[in-house]
């Protein structure tokens, strides 16, 4: 056998367009589009059909789409390592328990624990230290009027870290020290609807002082609680990849919130279920939601509380929210006006109930504002925020930064020159 001779002097091994397809896990047609953004380079050898691609370069696109955040085969979506929530099939879980169930028989603020810990601890409590108050409540009284709920928060937010010199500690007890007291914060420099309500435990009661007018019994009280548990957490949400993000740079625990706040505001995560109660309201000021639904449509737009990509089925949280609603006679006018609003789309579409109607629900019929569901959600998202930053915590640094995939001008360009019409003003202008 004749010596081959040193490897660097044999030539560098070529794969075939279905070969570099299976290595980066994606279809044949990707691999040319890796092609066309300068990510891959092919070549056609004399007497071979199709295109061939060196093995190290394929091998380096490999490893910068294979990191420990990556891209699901065939997908967009971000994949994250987490032991706090499951969805499986139509149901969820926290920490593998059925989290309808734990905000069926828990307060919040247990759920929260649970969530954090791993351990239940019944009858917690959360208190707000006097400093980070009145840090948060001067801040958020210099806002503009018009402010809405979420701006209160995410200045909230910002002020209490302010007030808290141990927020650069990321330990897990210096974080749940700082959980603990942020969120009956944000909850307390809500403005106040009642004023006859205090500031003390537990969550539920403090925010319904600031989300109504009206004097809730103990089963809306009760309501909203299990309200708070079950919106706790739910797995890679938008706002949540935000503050994993957030935590991945190391950011503090009231940073991480503060990114997810800023995550939560649009209509289709946090502020979607304002959009349902106006909707609701609609239906009930006309006693039928089919011409609330037609113009929805006609106006080019989809229809709120309905539909949820992760469950083919109804929503579990939409369904346990609105078993408890019936046991409340206030909730009766608006369950019904979601039933129609359901039973109406029902003629042409399978989109089921999500949370967004039954938070919807309970807001329209407890005399709440349209972003009291808004609100709602944040406060409890909150719970789950802090777990998923003290899970990232733990994890490598600087995971979250998936490679961008330039699609723009191959390079060297000229430099640019002043558009026409648009001449350079004299320096003594």
């Amino acid at each position: 056998m004749r010596d081959q001779g040193p490897l660097p002097a044999r030539q560098a091994r070529r794969l075939t367009t279905r070969e570099t397809a299976e290595r980066l896990g994606v279809k044949p047609e990707t691999v040319y589009a890796y092609v066309s953004r300068g990510q891959l380079t092919s070549r056609r050898d004399p007497g071979r059909r199709g295109s061939t691609f060196d093995a190290a370069e394929v091998e380096a696109l490999a490893r910068r789409t294979n990191r420990e955040t990556t891209a699901r085969p065939g997908s967009a979506e971000l994949s994250v390592r987490t032991r706090l929530t499951l969805i499986d099939g139509d149901r969820y879980f926290f920490r593998g328990v059925d989290a309808v169930q734990l905000a069926a028989h828990h307060s919040y603020e247990e759920v929260a624990e649970w969530l954090w810990t791993g351990t239940l601890r019944p009858g917690a409590t959360f208190t707000a230290p006097r400093e980070s108050l009145e840090a948060a409540r001067q801040a958020v009284a210099a806002l503009p009027e018009l402010s809405g709920p979420v701006d209160r928060l995410r200045v909230a937010a910002i002020a209490a870290a302010v007030a808290d010199p141990l927020r650069y500690d990321l330990s897990e007890e210096s974080v749940l020290g700082a959980a603990r007291t942020l969120i009956p914060t944000l909850a307390a420099t809500l403005p106040l609807c009642r004023s006859t309500y205090a500031d003390g435990p537990p969550i539920a009661r403090r925010l319904w002082g600031r989300l109504s007018h009206q004097d809730p019994d103990e089963a809306s009280l009760r309501v909203l609680d299990m309200a708070l548990g079950l919106l706790a957490d739910h797995d890679l949400a938008a706002s949540t990849l935000a503050v994993r993000v957030a935590a991945s740079a190391r950011a503090h625990a009231y940073a991480a919130v503060s990114a997810g706040l800023g995550a939560l505001e649009g209509p289709l995560h946090g502020a979607a279920s304002g959009l349902a109660h106006r909707m609701l309201l609609d239906v009930l000021d006309r006693k039928n939601a089919a011409p609330v639904i037609a113009a929805e449509l006609r106006d080019g737009r989809r229809i709120p509380g309905l539909g949820h990509r992760l469950y083919e089925g109804e929503d579990p949280r939409a369904q346990a929210l609105f078993d408890a609603l019936e046991e409340l006679p206030s909730a009766h006018c608006a369950l019904a006006a979601a039933r129609d609003v359901v039973t109406t789309t029902a003629r042409h579409t399978d989109l089921r109930a999500n949370v967004d109607l039954a938070l919807a629900v309970l807001t329209a019929s407890s005399g709440m504002a349209p972003e009291a569901g808004e609100t709602i959600f944040a406060v409890a998202r909150t719970a789950g925020w802090v777990a998923h930053a003290l899970e990232e915590y733990g994890e490598q640094p600087l995971r979250m930064r998936p490679s961008g995939q330039y699609v723009g001008l191959r390079p060297p360009q000229p430099l640019p020159t002043t558009a026409p019409g648009e001449a350079s003003s004299p320096d003594d202008e």
